[in-house]
């Protein structure tokens, strides 16, 4: 059985600046700022959000890859993200965050576009000398309103109703 070590204030302050860094880096166009929120081969598992936005990704592996996918998936979109409830616990050497997060997306081309998420983030998180950093993140989606494809653009009919799919395709 694994022990967990005590968690000071200072440790508590240091893991919640971990993941406002990594929301900071995102809505400032920051990378070295969203970078150093995450570990060297820090998980991003954005996969259940992207199922109900009509996209279908894999879980972002290592730190190269999640700032690419996050700088693509950003380029046309302004991000504000608030984040509230974090509850922090010891786990072993390592800790755990949980917290609620709202996240506006805005066209960059169209402001009337916008795509609002809530979410549950689930964060292992490991030290980096006197900081934290990100080792895994699960986002789960509460709810959404707006246009997914401001958050993944694709043609208009992969974000159709249910209803206007069938009726557009001559087998239903």
């Amino acid at each position: 059985m694994k022990q967990d070590l005590p968690l000071t204030a200072q440790d508590r302050l240091a893991i919640a600046d971990a993941l406002y860094r990594f929301a900071a880096g995102q809505d400032l166009r920051d990378p070295a700022l969203l970078s150093s929120a995450l570990s060297r081969d820090a998980e991003l598992d954005f996969v259940q959000p992207a199922r109900r936005l009509g996209a279908q990704i894999a879980p972002y592996r290592g730190r190269v890859e999640i700032l690419g996918a996050l700088r693509r998936a950003l380029a046309a979109a302004d991000t504000t993200h608030t984040v509230s409830a974090l509850r922090i616990e010891p786990d072993g050497a390592a800790a755990s965050l949980f917290a609620l997060a709202e996240v506006q997306h805005a066209a960059r081309a169209d402001r009337s576009r916008r795509l609002l998420l809530k979410s549950f983030y689930w964060l292992t998180l490991e030290r980096a000398g006197a900081r934290w950093t990100i080792r895994r993140m699960r986002v789960n989606s509460a709810w959404h309103l707006g246009d997914p494809g401001v958050l993944f653009p694709k043609p208009a009919a992969r974000f159709a109703s249910s209803r206007q799919r069938r009726s557009a395709c001559p087998a239903a």
